[in-house]
């Protein structure tokens, strides 16, 4: 993106040009939250959040902000993105969200530039409503490659070193030429002797099999945020697949809430159908409901109609992010009888009658 194309810095965080720092900080956190790849899947959310970040990195530091109220764009031109994004601490802004510790430039940009870095692997966890409620430590199991022991990644028995394969001499690929007419084809394809691999081992690793890995089984204590949403990211550096420059991929947790036969949740907000008989709704009753840690007394307001929802405030989950509380909603339900003895007959069929006189007059 130009300097042409660039939006106003103050306008990216949606503030005013004599805002104090602390108005820029919770701009920047506000904006964050709602576009953090972590927790934002919508194509675009990333190179979002780098402007806001970016827009972040100049107006949060004195410095930068002069020259760029003073210049332009053309004032903070000469910072590199290290110099822009390096002192931009994540923990520090989302502490206790468990958007990963270290510098934005680590996080989103040297991540896109180290080509050796390993894969991201990827995995789903359902927990409890009640962890979403109270947030905390929860135990994983993942398992993924590491460098086997008994050869220290050589695949060759002992921690001998491979040779280099005297066919490609180490490429993993042979070359052959054919001339036609004046037209000279070359074809370049797996090398034969060593399959690629481009060394050979005598004598492979038992444990291993010769190559070089074995698959490890490891347990990590992962923090839940609070509120955490339904489908969130949530990223461990350096638990992901191994690099060929021997930096490890990420590993990627996308949370999602347990069914709960007690609750549909609707992000923040919980729903529940209450069914009631037709003389409760007509007449109102007090009842028991369950919420996630207790049991609450709800009135039903005499006239009840069937479908009704009734809202008791503060008795969903925590907003990710905020102080705020969802609600729970109350779906009232009205059974009608299939079958009445004699005596339930006549007082239906007594109130139909009066119903009807009602009606007349």
């Amino acid at each position: 993106m130009t300097a042409h194309d660039k939006r106003d810095y103050y306008e990216v965080l949606g503030i005013a040009r004599d805002a104090d720092q602390k108005t820029v900080k919770s701009a920047f956190r506000t904006l964050a939250l709602k576009y953090h790849p972590d927790r934002n899947k919508e194509p675009g959310a990333e190179e979002r959040f780098k402007e806001i970040a970016e827009a972040y990195a100049v107006l949060s530091d004195p410095k930068k902000r002069a020259e760029y109220d003073a210049r332009g764009f053309p004032g903070v031109a000469d910072f590199s993105q290290e110099d822009l994004f390096g002192g931009i601490d994540l923990e520090d802004l989302f502490g206790g969200l468990d958007f990963g510790s270290g510098s934005i430039f680590d996080r989103f940009f040297r991540r896109h530039a180290d080509s050796g870095k390993g894969q991201d692997i990827r995995m789903a966890l359902s927990i409890p409503l009640a962890l979403i409620a109270t947030g905390g430590p929860e135990e994983i199991t993942i398992e993924r490659p590491a460098a086997c022991s008994a050869c220290k990644g050589t695949g060759s028995e002992g921690g001998a070193s491979p040779k280099t394969c005297p066919t490609c001499k180490g490429s993993g690929r042979v070359v052959s030429r054919q001339s036609q007419e004046s037209v000279e084809i070359q074809r370049i394809s797996v090398c034969p002797t060593c399959h690629g691999r481009g060394t050979l081992i005598d004598h492979p690793c038992n444990a291993c099999r010769g190559s070089g890995k074995i698959s490890k089984e490891e347990t990590l204590t992962v923090t839940i945020p609070k509120g955490v949403e339904e489908g969130m990211e949530l990223r461990i550096p350096g638990k992901g697949m191994p690099g060929a420059a021997g930096v490890p991929g990420d590993l990627l947790i996308a949370v999602h809430a347990l069914h709960d036969p007690r609750f549909e949740r609707s992000g923040a907000d919980l729903l529940r159908q209450e069914t009631i008989t037709v003389t409760d709704a007509v007449l109102g009753q007090t009842i028991d409901v369950p919420t996630l840690d207790s049991t609450i007394s709800v009135t039903i307001p005499p006239g009840t109609q069937p479908y009704s929802m009734l809202r008791i405030r503060g008795k969903g989950l925590p907003k990710f992010g905020s102080d705020e509380t969802g609600d729970l909603f109350l779906k009232i339900a009205v059974h009608v009888p299939e079958r009445l003895n004699a005596e339930e007959r006549k007082l239906y069929e007594r109130l139909r009658e009066l119903a009807g006189r009602a009606f007349t007059h």
